[in-house]
């Protein structure tokens, strides 16, 4: 009788239920870590998601900011690196500038090129390549999260997936 009362306490400090009769049911801690893991595998493809529709929407108010107040010129590139295109123009006002983050879609640009530019006039710093515009970030940012989503919901599906006893 009393091994009875031993056995059952021992089954209740495992599973962390009672077995006084309650219907809960039992979940063992890996299985907890596991639904935790998993479910913390969607919040990191949702945020990654959120950040790359983020860039997408940055485009589209950096080309709708240019759009407002519009500057035409012709560019040289003066350095065209892995991280930004460095390029140098005449305002409208004469002023040579050199915007201090390079120029928006700069691919297949080289240094020493010349290249019509749109910039917006209240602010310089915001270039574009002319005839550019935020239709350039779909592709690469579709892509990405087309691969970042076949990777987390396989890792997904296994970590739900129920464990063999």
């Amino acid at each position: 009788m009393a091994s009875d009362a031993v056995a059952q306490n021992a089954a209740d400090s495992v599973t962390e239920t009672s077995t006084d009769g309650d219907q809960s049911v039992a979940v063992p801690p890996r299985r907890r870590g596991r639904a935790r893991a998993a479910r913390g595998v969607l919040v990191f493809g949702l945020l990654l998601t959120v950040m790359g529709l983020s860039i997408v929407g940055a485009c589209f108010i950096n080309d709708r900011t240019i759009e407002e107040s519009k500057g035409e010129a012709v560019a040289e590139v003066v350095d065209a690196s892995l991280t930004r295109t460095v390029v140098r123009f005449n305002t409208d006002e004469g002023r040579v500038y050199i915007p201090p983050n390079g120029v928006l879609y700069p691919a297949d640009l080289q240094a020493g090129q010349l290249v019509r530019v749109e910039y917006d006039s209240r602010n310089p710093d915001l270039v574009r390549v002319a005839g550019r515009n935020m239709t350039l970030s779909l592709l690469p940012v579709s892509s990405s999260l087309a691969v970042l989503w076949a990777v987390l919901l396989p890792v997904y599906w296994l970590l739900r997936r129920p464990t063999a006893r």
